[in-house]
């Protein structure tokens, strides 16, 4: 654990020491601050002219009406901010020729791995810390569910979770940054759009493009229903990310 700690805080100090995380937190707040604010404002329209009605007026639910779809609308933001946050973490290290020195030092590929993994963790869970700021404006002046809210954000993290060791893989593939940003968000942007595919298919098809896709997983927890199913999920492609980058690495090692 101390030299996995010693690999995070290193990749950690290098975001906040260069203008990488400062520009992914700030894109990414205007960007979640922008669909809050949207979603509030329709749901204040839609109070007002359901207030007419009290049977519709009591209708109005706003974990289903501003934080479903503004959990939806995160995820799709992280579909393109993930890349952006990992695809240094291993190619950089092959475009400096530092890669040789970490992978014959006195620590083990896992700890090396786990360090950069855990570090971008971190980035990640300060996005969300931050974002829930917007929160204290709908307890202050609503009554939304906590237990939905939590779910959700359960759901984001697991999901980001499973982007982070997707864009690991890839970053250790090449030393083109670019690149591996690119194969990052193609991959990540295929598993999320498989549910649409599982429409127009059937029979076992249907039942293993709608397990496959990241947004059926996601989909339920943002109206709080928390599926062990769905954790083992997210819990297993990250897994299987940070498997196949140790794979790589190892290969690589050995030549």
């Amino acid at each position: 654990m101390k030299n996995i700690w010693a690999i995070c805080k290193k990749e950690i100090k290098t975001y906040f020491t260069s203008p990488i995380a400062y520009v992914a937190i700030t894109v990414f707040l205007v960007l979640v601050g922008f669909f809050f604010h949207s979603l509030i404002w329709w749901f204040n329209s839609q109070s007002l002219q359901m207030s007419r009605n009290p049977y519709y007026f009591q209708q109005l639910n706003i974990n289903q009406m501003v934080y479903s779809p503004l959990f939806h609308n995160i995820g799709i933001i992280l579909l393109f901010m993930i890349p952006f946050l990992t695809m240094r973490l291993f190619a950089e290290e092959k475009k400096m020729k530092t890669d040789e020195l970490l992978y014959t030092a006195p620590i083990s590929i896992n700890q090396v791995i786990l360090g950069k993994y855990f570090a971008s963790l971190f980035v990640l869970l300060v996005m969300f810390l931050l974002t829930g700021i917007l929160s204290i404006f709908t307890f202050a002046y609503g009554n939304p569910e906590l237990s939905p809210i939590l779910s959700g954000y359960l759901g984001l993290f697991l999901m980001g979770a499973a982007f982070m060791a997707v864009g690991i893989f890839f970053s250790s593939l090449t030393e083109n940054q670019i690149v591996a940003a690119v194969l990052t968000f193609g991959t990540l942007l295929l598993f999320w759009v498989l549910n649409w595919a599982s429409f127009s298919a059937g029979g076992i098809w249907k039942d293993v493009l709608n397990y496959a896709s990241y947004f059926q997983h996601f989909d339920d927890m943002t109206r709080g229903i928390l599926d062990t199913t769905d954790v083992v999920y997210y819990l297993s492609f990250s897994f299987l990310g940070l498997f196949l980058t140790h794979t790589i690495i190892q290969s690589r090692r050995w030549r």
